[in-house]
């Protein structure tokens, strides 16, 4: 029924003026937006220990995988850890979080800062690309990739700055391209990457690139090779995510299906939280997030070669054997004569086999022990690195996996 006689197109025309003259008022995402020194709020200085611990919260997008099995852990103390000179430096530094060191099933260590709480997630960064290892092994043993074939071969849509590059040198950090982690430069690419895995908001808010997307956009450097010539590697976490494209490619399975694989073989307890793009591909260059006793059964898992909870089995004992033996490029200095190595999305010292994250995280696994350590803390430094620090954390975890 029409009312006083106004026709519902004269009343639809002045309901869009109205709303036309009072449009809705919005703020970008405070948390999200690019704040200085091309950083979120998360990430800057003084809110970066905050923001590491609430990452898993933070992030625009991102799955939360949990297991039906738990892997049971017990409190077997060794009281000999804590007089370790270098572990009461550590555990004294004002950028420390947590601890733990474990074997087999038992707690040899554990020891929490006074502002972070034993359920308290924390993002893992960088060690994330350890669970590329665990995918790549399996289709390695099962001869579903070959390693020494281009990139392209398995991504033809790939761009110049991995397609004729071989998928072993991008494992191992070993190519050159324009792709660049330089944290004291703020406009590394690995900074300009963050809008694709949701840690913070793009420029232009219509500007949503899928992972795919990004990655197929990196290029070569101008008249120069993808061979790195040098004995370094050169760390590149796009390396990590091309990778994790190809896995997903090769086996029909979906990234996210590969995550949850290790997730239950694991047996986490509380659950793996982990970024992803827009469109739900897992950020396998460094979006997990995980608390400390979920950290080290991630260890765990690898200190028993991908053998897991309810018998199910992640990777491969052959390519972790491969991963230990045919070293990659050297990825740092850690003493006179001693070097970490990058190989196959893993760093190796010896028998030790883990990876650090940006900010201060390091997971370390011996094979031959059966020994995890597993640390967090966050470097409040403009570029939340510091080398001298870092050389200290991996030596320590080192040494307690080792003994």
């Amino acid at each position: 029924m029409q009312s006083r006689g106004v026709s519902p197109e004269i009343r639809t025309k002045k309901i869009f003026k109205i709303l036309k003259i009072n449009k809705l008022a919005s703020v970008k995402n405070p948390e999200l937006k690019t704040i200085r020194d091309n950083k979120a709020l998360w990430n800057l200085p003084k809110t970066r220990r905050l923001g590491y611990r609430n990452l898993h919260k933070i992030n625009r997008y991102s799955l939360y995988l949990r297991s039906d099995l738990v892997l049971r852990l017990k409190s077997k103390p060794n009281n000999k850890i804590s007089k370790i000179p270098l572990v009461k430096k550590m555990i004294k530094n004002k950028s420390f979080c947590s601890i733990i060191v474990g074997e087999g099933q038992d707690i040899l260590f554990e020891k929490y800062a006074k502002d972070f709480k034993k359920n308290q997630p924390q993002t893992i960064m960088s060690i994330t690309k350890m669970f590329v290892n665990l995918f790549v092994g399996e289709l390695v043993k099962n001869k579903s990739i070959n390693l020494n074939k281009k990139v392209s071969y398995y991504l033809p849509k790939i761009g110049s700055g991995y397609a004729g590059a071989k998928i072993q040198d991008v494992l191992n950090m070993n190519i050159i391209n324009s792709y660049t982690e330089d944290y004291t430069k703020a406009y590394s690419s690995s900074f300009l990457h963050e809008p694709v895995g949701g840690w913070r908001l793009p420029k232009n808010l219509k500007n949503n690139l899928s992972q795919e997307e990004y990655l197929n956009s990196i290029k070569k450097i101008k008249n120069k090779s993808l061979i790195n010539s040098s004995e370094y590697a050169f760390y590149k976490s796009a390396n990590t995510d091309v990778v994790g494209l190809i896995v997903e490619k090769v086996s029909g399975r979906t990234l996210r299906d590969w995550v949850l694989s290790a997730v239950e073989a694991a047996g986490f307890e509380e659950g793996l939280y982990i970024a992803s793009d827009r469109y739900g591909m897992p950020w396998m260059s460094g979006g997990g997030c995980l608390i400390a006793r979920d950290f080290l059964r991630m260890g765990l898992l690898f200190a028993r070669k991908g053998l897991g909870v309810g018998n199910r089995k992640v990777g491969s004992s052959s390519y972790f054997d491969k991963t230990i033996k045919n070293l990659g490029p050297k990825y740092m200095e850690l003493s006179k004569n001693k070097y970490l190595y990058y190989s196959n999305s893993t760093m190796v010292s010896g028998n030790m086999i883990g990876h650090s994250g940006y900010g201060g995280q390091f997971l370390a696994t011996n094979f031959k022990t059966g020994k995890v350590a597993a640390f967090f803390s966050v470097l409040e430094t403009k570029s939340a690195t510091k080398e001298s620090y870092k050389v200290d954390m991996i030596n320590m975890l080192i040494n307690l996996v080792n003994n």
